[in-house]
């Protein structure tokens, strides 16, 4: 499969995964690869990736994502996380985002202005760092599930989940970061389950 509407009516949010099929090593770094190349506004890179292969922690993330069988069938699972405090304005991390354009310093400084001038505008008064930071994160999850159906490997993105006890079980430090979703890949077990969609005519208006 090469083109992207093959890869996309090959996805499906798969449900039953083959726990005997693995994902080759070379075809999951290209699912990384497929995350790290998505854009994220600014360029901040707010997404953090946790790949959880080991069995006994499966088995508790299952328990906080609603008993879920995809999270301890599937070949892989990736916990996304978005990255918070970093990226407030002023902070050494977003210096440095910036600095690695190699801009004049009055560039560099033009842009650090404009994006703490949309912080203050579009971002602090509608929304969390935490909310703007997860918008990020699922654009690169669109990313990984397309790339991985071009390869002919099946995901299931899973919001199911209790946030807190899932970062309660990985350990995470909120303060830093927290978890915006999971996604697992693998090979379907059985048939596709029907796809149901409305209507292009039902979703998109021309002005």
């Amino acid at each position: 499969m090469t083109s992207c509407m093959q890869a996309m009516q090959f996805r499906h949010a798969c449900k039953a995964f083959d726990p005997q099929k693995k994902i080759p090593s070379d075809d999951f770094q290209k699912i990384l690869e497929f995350a790290r190349l998505s854009p994220s506004s600014f360029g901040m890179e707010p997404a953090r990736y946790r790949v959880i292969e080991t069995p006994a922690l499966r088995e508790k993330l299952r328990e906080a994502c609603w008993n879920q069988p995809q999270i301890t069938e599937s070949s892989h699972v990736v916990v996304v996380c978005a990255i918070t405090e970093a990226l407030h304005p002023g902070s050494a991390y977003v210096e440095k985002m910036f600095a690695r354009r190699k801009l004049s310093p009055e560039a560099t400084q033009q842009y650090l202005e404009k994006y703490a001038a949309h912080h203050a505008s579009e971002i602090e008064p509608y929304m969390s760092l935490y909310a703007w930071s997860s918008k990020q994160c699922y654009i690169t999850l669109a990313n990984m599930m397309t790339g991985a159906a071009s390869l002919g490997i099946d995901s299931c993105p899973i919001e199911g989940f209790s946030k807190k006890a899932v970062e309660q079980a990985l350990d995470i430090d909120t303060g830093s970061e927290e978890v915006a979703v999971i996604v697992t890949f693998g090979y379907r077990k059985g048939e596709q389950t029907p796809r149901l969609r409305l209507g292009v005519e039902e979703l998109v208006s021309f002005y």
